[in-house]
């Protein structure tokens, strides 16, 4: 007896992955994943701004003197920055090299650095820069995180479970923002490395995790990489968010920098590039960013609105910090280095709101589309921005978490329809990229919120505060030469003081004037009376202005959002390549998951399209959309898909009300198929998969969804539709049985993809 030889071990991952992909479990797999992954990533975005006072003192740096500014803003806005740019470019790399491939390359990568974070050795200016290089390397590995979660799980879910599963992901992701505020003031008090020790357990974890249970489902294209396009989308749009960045800085005795020469260059410039990112996309054969995906209303307006709401939310974070650690709590009788923790802690029920709304309002958008719910969700947050531009400084908390409820559920319905929206969208080949793109959107809105925000709270607080501080230093008896010394303070140095928790009174008057002072006037000076009541008018003159902003933005969010129109769900049809890749002998073709609808009023759309028009627009028959006619009824090709399965295509011939020639090879219809499909391993009746008779023209003449008994009718069909192999229609794949059964077509579909 002669032994076989073992498998290779690309055949045993194949094997496996052929038989986890048909598991009804495994798209819940991959939302568990995805959602930690995307957690970790949003999380570690947002708990540095808890934990910087202790990371400073940490280090032995002070982040108030002059020359440290710099460093504190690259610590925040370092992580944010490299992701805003890179994700475009994983997503790219997503669809051409595998979406999994990519996905688990970040997890490893988090992971290492999240540990060469917490060794610095160094001190001082020296650890600061590698923190942020550490930081900037983490980064890269949270873009590959979120640049290809979204594409895995819509290449996972099907049409009709996008919204939830969508939905769950990306309030997950937004929580994160709000969670790591907690983590951070819980564990940097304790030891501020544990702030990035934290994530490694998770990452190392989630690493393995995704090798051994994700696979690549959808459809990968083989294509070159756009280095030019790369190159000048990551120059122009790091040099915006740098002149963004040094922009709220002070310059040469300005409140601000916007006139700084190198701030201008690099606003100019960073545009200057982008425009020339746009011609070189349009001229490549195999562009990074799909110029031609704005042509899709849905996601042109998704992302418009994305981009938006991002800018009213992503300040309303700091501004709240702020409100919270520089103002409220000090004048409620917590110490400044209590402030950091409870912070966190009161802004929960903005948290809470996204979770409660964000899992509905997906499943909802599944059922009615993203259009009512993400409009609403903007209207929603104006109003509570609204309602917090009325707020006085000095609140009643129970108010400000009820306004803080109310933001989260308008933010909450808003973000999962709108994110499943732009996802379905996409073309099955686009998605990577196309997620990459509104992640982009998504990210560069939060940087620009910080500008626009801070900007808006510095002019307001330069209006009014120098009066304010010199008048209040010299009725506590401090010199009038010291109190204008003071009154010269940038307002960005104030507003980074209340950002940390930090009184900068002690550390700014020095001992010296101190020490000239009644010690009862010195201790109100340095305690937490003083500086919170001292800024709590200049800085509601900030706030009103801010949140004017904010409402303006989620207005015209609401807008962008309702012209998206009404509910579409892009349908890959089979291309030529598809068919012939179906022939006998044939290479097996790459595709492995075709997007599928629930009936009712959608678009069903190909790309590339074709010659002939393959997409139709029509009112519902039976709940599903009309059929177009054909100009010549002859020959039909029966296209069956299913998540994790090849497209099954299977040649059909018509004629007419008369018998068909290859009547005996199957069923007699009167207008219509009915039958059943089967899945295999096991072999099983396989409920959700998509049937399509799509003719000559390439025109969708009939469509229809198994139940959850595997069995399906497919309508509108011309009478004595029968299927019958020739040599001139396509034949059906290998692996793809048919067996007529009385007046029942029986069909298998095997060959799950790894």
């Amino acid at each position: 007896m002669i032994a076989k030889p073992a498998p290779s071990r690309s055949a045993r991952r194949q094997a496996r992955a052929a038989a986890d992909t048909s598991s009804p479990q495994y798209k819940w797999i991959v939302l568990s994943n995805t959602t930690l992954g995307v957690l970790m990533a949003t999380i570690n975005g947002s708990i540095m701004l808890i934990a910087l006072p202790d990371i400073f003192r940490g280090i032995g740096i002070d982040p108030l003197q002059p020359g440290n500014t710099s460093l504190l803003l690259w610590l925040i806005m370092g992580y944010l920055v490299v992701t805003a740019v890179l994700v475009v470019s994983f997503g790219r790399m997503g669809d051409i090299y595998g979406r999994v491939r990519m996905y688990n390359a970040g997890f490893a990568v988090f992971s290492v650095f999240s540990v060469l974070l917490s060794v610095t050795w160094m001190h001082g200016t020296a650890a600061a820069l590698w923190l942020i290089l550490m930081r900037v390397a983490q980064g890269v590995g949270g873009a590959m995180l979120m640049a290809n979660s979204n594409a895995i799980i819509t290449d996972a879910f099907p049409a009709d479970q996008r919204g939830l599963a969508l939905g769950l992901n990306q309030v997950a992701g937004i929580a994160g923002s709000f969670m790591g505020l907690v983590l951070g003031g819980l564990l940097a008090p304790v030891e501020w490395r544990l702030v990035f020790l934290v994530s490694v357990p998770f990452g190392v974890f989630g690493t393995f995790w995704a090798y051994w249970k994700l696979h690549d489902t959808g459809i990968r294209r083989p294509a070159r990489l756009d280095w030019w396009g790369n190159l000048t989308f990551a120059v122009g749009l790091i040099s915006v968010l740098v002149g963004i960045t040094y922009g709220i800085q002070p310059y040469r005795g300005h409140t601000m920098g916007w006139t700084n020469p190198v701030v201008l260059a690099a606003l100019i410039g960073g545009v200057a590039v982008l425009v020339v990112f746009g011609i070189v996309e349009t001229r490549v054969a195999e562009p990074m960013f799909r110029m031609s995906l704005f042509r899709i209303r849905a996601f042109t307006a998704g992302n418009l609105a994305s981009l938006l709401s991002g800018m009213g939310r992503g300040g309303l974070m700091f501004i709240l910090i702020i409100w919270l650690q520089g103002i409220w709590l000090p004048r409620h009788g917590y110490g400044f280095e209590q402030t950091p923790l409870w912070a966190g802690i009161y802004m929960l029920p903005l948290t809470v709101g996204f979770l409660v709304a964000g899992p509905v309002s997906g499943w909802l958008s599944d059922r009615f589309g993203a259009r009512p719910f993400a409009t609403g969700g903007m209207l929603v947050a104006a109003g509570s921005f609204v309602l917090l531009a009325l707020l006085p400084v000095d609140f009643h908390y129970g108010t400000f978490a009820a306004i803080l409820l109310l933001n989260g559920i308008g933010m909450g319905l808003f973000a999962s329809p709108n994110r499943a929206g732009i996802m379905n969208s996409l073309p099955a080949d686009q998605r990577g990229v196309g997620g990459g793109m509104s992640t982009t959107f998504q990210n560069s809105a939060m940087v620009l919120s910080i500008g626009v925000f801070f900007s808006l709270m510095i002019l307001g607080l330069a209006s009014s505060l120098p009066h304010a501080l010199s008048s209040g230093l010299v009725a506590q008896g401090v010199s009038a030469a010291d109190a204008d010394r003071l009154a010269a303070l940038p307002p960005v140095s104030v507003l980074f003081a209340s950002l940390l928790g930090y009184n900068p009174l002690q550390t700014l008057l020095g001992p010296a004037a101190l020490a000239h002072l009644p010690a009862g006037h010195a201790a109100y000076l340095t305690g937490r009376g003083f500086f919170p009541a001292l800024i709590s008018g200049p800085f509601s003159t900030g706030l009103t202005t801010a949140f004017g902003f904010a409402i303006v933005a989620c207005l015209i969010a609401a807008v962008a959002s309702w012209l998206r129109g009404g509910k579409y769900v892009h349908t890959d049809l089979p291309t030529a390549a598809d068919v012939s890749a179906a022939a006998p002998g044939a290479p097996e073709p790459v595709a492995a998951h075709v997007t599928t609808a629930r009936p009712g009023p959608v678009v069903v759309a190909s790309a590339p399209p074709p010659a002939a028009p393959v997409a139709t627009r029509a009112g519902p028959v039976d709940g599903r959309p009309r059929p177009a006619p054909e100009a010549v009824l002859g020959a039909y090709t029966l296209v069956v898909t299913a998540p994790g399965y090849r497209p099954a295509l299977y040649a059909m011939t018509a004629d007419g009300n008369r018998p068909s020639a290859a009547l005996d090879a199957g069923p007699r219809t009167n207008g219509r198929i009915t039958g059943l499909v089967y899945g295999a391993a096991p072999d099983s009746p396989l409920p959700g998969a998509a049937l399509r008779a799509v003719g000559p023209r390439g025109t969708v003449l009939a469509y229809a969804l198994t139940g959850d008994d595997g069995r399906f009718q497919l309508p509108g069909l011309p009478h004595g539709l029968s299927p019958a192999p020739t040599d001139e229609a396509p034949r059906s794949p290998r692996g793809v049985q048919a067996r007529p059964d009385g007046a029942a077509l029986h069909l298998k579909l095997d060959g799950t993809r790894s």
